[in-house]
């Protein structure tokens, strides 16, 4: 045998030798071992292998939580129309709540805290009072003169339609006048039972004020003490978000409640100046009706307005409800682009569109009550949103959001 070829008992110990570890440095890594799933498959990947595109997978999976999340809204609205009266006296007392605060807290530099709330509470019902003690004077003391007035516009509005350019017939006119007599006399038991149900929701609105302003009590006397007792019922994991959550509605909506009523002053004082300038008859009651209906946003304003431009036509005639369809023009312009931007830009961010469908939808689900709740819900539930998602810099950076 060759000297220069190794035998095979000396090839397997050099061999052996090389399998040794040398001290100091690392082993050969073992080889992974093939672990077989046990369970269900992914969805995914049976998705992808039943050929399934990856768009409508995704499709598939908002849809089902979308419909998910309807069905817990629509729970909730009809827990919600079960406890109706509870609700509307919870929503006016947060209202009370978010108007007196300041003013309790002005009182309260003087006076302990429960006898600056009770003042703030009387300077308010007294406001009120004035207020509405002064539209039934003013409606008393014009009622022998509006109705000369409003007979005489009936008369100067039948020549106008009789005239160019809508050359309505007279007998037409009669006739409408008569079946709108007929109509009221064939439904006068109708009309009766009405006012007599009317009577009920009064009896069930004085309920909701009387538990609103007890309610409000205890939230501007100790809201500052309930909202951490709350906070301290929850998981500790979950306080922050929570706290989040609650300040940013609770900053929203006090913010919006504060900014509707100074556009809601602001619009009333305007249309009462130029009634008042155009001798506009019930120019006061109609001043009154314009405050509270801007509380509506963007469809309040024009609805008073066009009641006002009804009064002017059959009082005042068409030139004045002319210049009073002007107004609602202008009023809705200032409303849109001065006062909306300037006084609740900064704490309802939400585009007039948005605000738009909010009124409609509002109002189809819940009437008068579902337009005057539909924005001030949609802007904390779009503030509760912006408080809860993660940062967009944070999620660029990668860092968790605080």
């Amino acid at each position: 045998m060759d000297g220069d070829t190794p035998s095979p008992r000396r090839r397997r110990g050099a061999a052996g030798r090389r399998r040794q570890p040398v001290p100091g440095r690392a082993g050969p890594r073992p080889r992974p071992r093939r672990v077989h799933p046990i369970g269900p498959p992914d969805p995914d990947t049976a998705a992808r292998a039943a050929g399934v595109p990856r768009g409508l997978r995704r499709a598939a999976g908002y849809a089902w939580r979308l419909l998910a999340l309807g069905v817990v809204v629509y729970e909730a609205f009809t827990v919600l129309a079960r406890f109706q009266l509870v609700a509307i006296a919870l929503f006016l007392a947060l209202i009370l709540t978010a108007l007196l605060r300041p003013l309790s807290d002005l009182i309260a530099r003087w006076l302990p805290k429960p006898l600056a709330v009770t003042a703030a509470f009387l300077l308010s019902l007294l406001l009120l009072l004035s207020l509405f003690s002064l539209v039934g004077y003013t409606v008393a003391a014009q009622s022998g003169q509006l109705g000369d007035e409003f007979r005489g516009g009936a008369d100067r509005i039948e020549r106008w339609l009789e005239g160019a350019p809508f050359h309505v017939a007279r007998h037409t006119l009669t006739s409408l006048r008569d079946k709108g007599v007929a109509y009221l006399q064939a439904h006068r038991s109708g009309l009766l039972s009405s006012a007599l149900s009317g009577a009920g929701r009064v009896v069930d609105a004085v309920t909701a004020a009387a538990l609103a302003v007890f309610c409000a009590a205890f939230f501007i006397h100790s809201g500052d003490r309930m909202w951490p007792w709350f906070l301290r019922q929850l998981p500790v994991r979950s306080q922050g978000g929570w706290d989040r959550a609650g300040r940013a509605a609770w900053r929203t909506f006090a913010g919006y409640t504060r900014g509707i009523l100074i556009v809601s002053a602001t619009n009333a004082t305007l249309v009462g100046v130029a009634l008042f300038l155009l001798r506009v008859p019930l120019a006061l009651p109609l001043t009154l009706l314009e405050f509270f209906a801007a509380f509506v946003p963007l469809v309040g304003s024009p609805v008073a307005l066009a009641v006002a431009t009804v009064v002017a036509l059959a009082g005042r005639g068409v030139t004045t409800a002319a210049l009073v369809l002007v107004l609602i023009v202008v009023i809705g312009e200032v409303e849109g682009h001065v006062l909306q931007p300037l006084v609740m830009g900064w704490s309802v961010r939400l585009h007039p569109v948005v605000i738009a469908i909010s009124v409609i939808a509002g109002t189809v689900i819940g009437g008068v009550i579902g337009a005057v709740v539909a924005v001030p819900v949609v802007s904390v539930a779009w503030a509760v949103f912006g408080a809860l998602r993660p940062r967009r810099e944070n999620a660029v950076s990668g860092r968790a959001a605080p």
